[in-house]
């Protein structure tokens, strides 16, 4: 049985580093399926659910961001900002409702960053201002 390599990246770690028999994921223009014989394909994911199929036959599921995936030969990268695993379809809701919870979270806090930094730089434009006056 020929197989390829899957690797899911994300900027902190490699989600998935496996062998698959089969990667099915969600293009801009539709739904596809990657076999291992299948021609080299560089596109990019909208983000949803990506499954494949390990060698042993399991089917394992993926919830990504939009990604960039590409087959050279007998490989298949992603890579993608953020991906969650889950071992059943069942589980990924709640997998995916905790990211999110975690990604508003950090979201809300960078914004509250750059409210404090954009307050101090205007705060020092305005002491600025004030040194050519004296």
């Amino acid at each position: 049985m020929r197989v390829m390599r899957l690797a899911i990246l994300t900027p902190g770690a490699a989600l998935v580093d496996t062998e698959a028999t089969k990667v099915t994921a969600e293009a801009v223009d539709g739904w596809f399926c990657l076999l291992p014989r299948h021609i080299d394909l560089v596109t990019t994911l909208v983000g949803g659910l990506l499954v494949f199929e390990d060698a042993d036959g399991v089917e394992h599921y993926v919830a990504l961001d939009d990604a960039v995936l590409v087959k050279c030969q007998d490989e298949v990268l992603v890579s993608t900002p953020r991906a969650e695993l889950g071992e059943s379809l069942g589980q990924l809701p709640s997998t995916l409702a905790r990211g999110l919870a975690d990604r508003d979270e950090r979201e809300r806090q960078t914004r509250a960053a750059m409210r404090r930094l954009e307050a101090t730089f205007l705060r020092g434009l305005r002491d600025l201002e004030g040194v050519g006056d004296a």
